[in-house]
């Protein structure tokens, strides 16, 4: 079953705090339309961190910005394929996996496209200021696949050590 576009991030958000919630980690999710995070969870010693979903239901994950800084979580939920009733898949990655992530993104596109130029921000952001968005403005952001986030399936556990302050690779 498709959900529709327009719950689509709602849903994985919602299907995040389910999870964390499972695992007694009390999640929050934010609301409205300017948000810069779309859940808050916190450790039961008053340790908060701040989490952003990005949900598909198709191939990839278009346009991912990414995340930085201590404290920061990047989950991806993944419904493609999934019945109703069945649970989507969850990455989980750290600001620095996220990172690993956009430098290998950028090493590919670099192999690809020799002759183009890109850059990485330092809030790990992949920018193409050679390819050109329908704005006529350089392109910001990189498509993510189920296999380029696959060692960090289901690693929830990474959430949980940063709320015990247990984690240095946050």
């Amino acid at each position: 079953m498709k959900i529709d576009k327009g719950i689509l991030g709602v849903a994985g958000e919602f299907a995040v705090a389910a999870e964390l919630c499972r695992r007694n980690i009390y999640a929050q999710p934010t609301f409205g339309h300017q948000k810069r995070l779309d859940l808050l969870a916190f450790g039961s010693g008053g340790e908060m961190l701040r989490l952003e979903v990005k949900a598909k239901q198709g191939r990839d994950w278009p346009n991912c910005r990414g995340i930085a800084g201590r404290g920061v979580f990047l989950v991806f939920v993944d419904f493609e394929g999934k019945a109703e009733n069945e649970r989507p898949d969850f990455y989980v990655l750290s600001s620095n996996d996220w990172r690993r992530v956009v430098e290998v993104a950028s090493e590919r596109y670099k192999a690809k496209h020799p002759d183009r130029r890109v850059r990485l921000t330092d809030d790990n952001v992949l920018v193409l200021p050679d390819e050109v968005n329908a704005q006529g403005k350089e392109y910001v952001g990189c498509g993510v696949r189920p296999e380029d986030i696959q060692p960090h399936k289901e690693k929830w556990e990474k959430i949980a050590q940063a709320l015990r302050g247990s984690d240095p690779q946050q």
